[in-house]
C-alpha cells in the first residue's frame, strides 16, 4: 500500500500530508495540531470549520488541538495544575499556538510514523511533551509528558478531537451509561448517565470513570467511529448548539450541527501527577466502521 509524507502548506501553516493508500492526514507544525484525517471518498472523519484561519499564532478552529499542561479554564483545574502556572492563563494551556518540531517520519511496516517535539515552556522548563502519530488503517496518537525537575508536577490536558458528523440530531455516543458527569452548564453540578448520549441542546459535559472506549455511531452516514484511549478515565463531550455558535470565532452559524468534539482528557480528578523523572502516556486511536444493516 503507498505510502507518503510531504511538507505542504495552508494559509500561513507549514503542514505535513500524509497518505496511507486512500487516507489523507494533515498535520500542522503550529501546535502538532491534526487539521484533516479522511479515508477515500468517505466523509471526513475529523471536522475542520469551514471558516478556519490558517493563520500564525491563532489557533485553527476544529481538528485535534493539544490542550497542554491544563486544560480549560486554568482556574477551573484543580488546585495543584493551577499552582504551577501563575493566572492569568489562556484557556486550553500554552502549546497550542507553538511551532512544534518534526523530530522523526518514517515508513516502517507500512504505516507513516511521525514524532513531534515541544519547545521548552519558559513557564515550566522542566516539562517536556512529545507527540507520536501513526497512520495505518487507524489513527494513533501518543502525547507523552516528561518531568525533567526534582520535584513533583500536576497537570491537566486533552486531545481536544472534533469530529465531523452527518447531524447532530441523529448521533449517538455509546461507553457513558452509568458513567458520572459534571453538567457544566448547569452550575457545575454532579451527575449520572442514563443510557447512550443523544443530543438536543447545548452539552458541554465532563465525564468522569470512564472505559478505554467510546464510540460514535452515525447511522445517516452508516458509520461508527471507535475511540480507544489507554492513560486517561476522563472526556469531555461539547457542543454549542444554536446560539453559542453566533459567538465562536471560524466557526459558521449552523456549523453545530455538523461536528461534536469527544475530547479524550486527564481533568479533574483524572489529573497527572508526575513525580521527578517520571512520564505519562496519553494515547488515542481513532478507528472508523461501516455500520452493519441490521
Amino acid at each position: 500500500m503507498p505510502v507518503s509524507i510531504q511538507p505542504v502548506t495552508r494559509g500561513q501553516l507549514a503542514c505535513w500530508e500524509i497518505r496511507h493508500g486512500d487516507s489523507l492526514l494533515l498535520i500542522a507544525e503550529q501546535g502538532a495540531q491534526v487539521l484533516e484525517y479522511r479515508q477515500g471518498d468517505e466523509p471526513p472523519i475529523i471536522w475542520l470549520s469551514e471558516q478556519a484561519a490558517f493563520e500564525s499564532g491563532q489557533p485553527v478552529r476544529g481538528g485535534i488541538p493539544v490542550c497542554w499542561p491544563w486544560f480549560g479554564d486554568l482556574a477551573r483545574n484543580p488546585e495543584a495544575v493551577q499552582h504551577v502556572h501563575p493566572q492569568p492563563a489562556p484557556a486550553h494551556g500554552l502549546v497550542r499556538s507553538l511551532l512544534w518540531t518534526l523530530e522523526r517520519q518514517t515508513v516502517e511496516q507500512g504505516a507513516a510514523l511521525l514524532d513531534f517535539g515541544c519547545p521548552p515552556l519558559t513557564e515550566c522548563p522542566e516539562l517536556q511533551l512529545h507527540l507520536h502519530v501513526r497512520l495505518d488503517d487507524a489513527l494513533h496518537l501518543r502525547l507523552t509528558s516528561h518531568n525533567l525537575g526534582d520535584t513533583p508536577i500536576t497537570l491537566s490536558q486533552a486531545l481536544h478531537s472534533y469530529f465531523a458528523i452527518s447531524d447532530i440530531h441523529q448521533v449517538s455516543v455509546q461507553g457513558l451509561d452509568g458513567k458520572p458527569y459534571i453538567e457544566t452548564l448547569e452550575d457545575w453540578q454532579p451527575r449520572e448517565q442514563s443510557g447512550d448520549l443523544h443530543f438536543d441542546g447545548e452539552t458541554d459535559r465532563i465525564y468522569l470513570d470512564l472505559p478505554q472506549r467510546l464510540t460514535l455511531t452515525d447511522p445517516t452516514w452508516q458509520r461508527r467511529i471507535e475511540l480507544h484511549a489507554s492513560g486517561s478515565r476522563s472526556a469531555v463531550l461539547w457542543n454549542p448548539w444554536v446560539d453559542k455558535s453566533r459567538r465562536l470565532s471560524q466557526f459558521a452559524d449552523d456549523a453545530w450541527q455538523r461536528m461534536l468534539c469527544i475530547e479524550t482528557a486527564n481533568v479533574l480528578d483524572d489529573a497527572v501527577r508526575l513525580e521527578p523523572g517520571a512520564s505519562h502516556e496519553l494515547t488515542l486511536a481513532i478507528e472508523a466502521h461501516t455500520l452493519q444493516p441490521k
